[in-house]
């Protein structure tokens, strides 16, 4: 049996795995006889998709924009699973935490970020993208935060011109990856010659306010650290 690469709860290891963002295993799905489907449009390939309702499946669309909309998710499994009592306890924990993240930061001085999705080309964040409200929650300013699209690419020099105090690179497995970029080449941005480089884990569901509160934590050390330099 293939498996799914989720490893959380322990249960979801042993998933069977029916397709991937470039294709779905559509006679797999049918065999599976499933209530509903609930997909994702801007995850999932489209054409299959529309085969799965062609074949009167019910598919359920998941498109969370904003980092409230979480709750607004959960809410909506509750109700196509019959769990619509613990999705709402759920709902309300998620919302109050991040409430709480909102006022912790709201205040704070702000510091300059840079997120480095990708190197090659370099991509980074911006607009609704999550990690940008991510960013943004934490009292960070992205230099790029007002580019045309979510995920836009950017060049080198207009990454260096803009001395990020903060550099995120997202996962900490990846680190040492020979394709992300080395920020020690460059020891006049702040962020490399005051060690700020941050490895952040995003997980799209309610742990993620986990990984951001740790996220802030980073980005608030650095902060102190500025504001001590004068």
């Amino acid at each position: 049996m293939n498996r799914y690469n989720a490893d959380y709860p322990e249960a979801a290891k042993n998933l069977m795995v029916v397709g991937n963002y470039a294709r779905l295993q559509i006679e797999k799905i049918i065999q599976l006889k499933p209530d509903v489907i609930i997909a994702w449009k801007t995850g999932n390939p489209i054409d299959d998709l529309a085969r799965l309702e062609k074949y009167q499946l019910k598919v359920i669309y998941s498109n969370p924009k904003t980092l409230e909309d979480v709750a607004a998710e959960l809410l909506m499994l509750g109700e196509i699973t019959g769990r619509t009592e613990q999705a709402s306890k759920l709902a309300e924990q998620y919302l109050a935490k991040l409430a709480d993240i909102k006022k912790r930061y709201a205040s704070q001085a702000k510091i300059k970020v840079f997120y480095e999705l990708w190197s090659r080309p370099i991509r980074t964040v911006a607009q609704k993208a999550w990690p940008q409200q991510q960013i943004t929650l934490c009292g960070g300013i992205n230099p790029f935060a007002n580019a045309k699209d979510d995920y836009p690419s950017v060049g080198l020099e207009q990454v260096l011109v803009t001395l990020p105090q903060v550099v995120i690179q997202p996962s900490k497995s990846t680190s040492g990856d020979p394709d992300n970029l080395n920020w020690q080449q460059w020891p006049h941005i702040p962020a490399a010659k005051n060690g700020f480089i941050f490895h952040p884990k995003h997980r799209m569901t309610t742990r993620m306010l986990d990984e951001v509160v740790i996220l802030c934590e980073q980005i608030d050390t650095a902060r102190k650290f500025y504001q001590r330099q004068g």
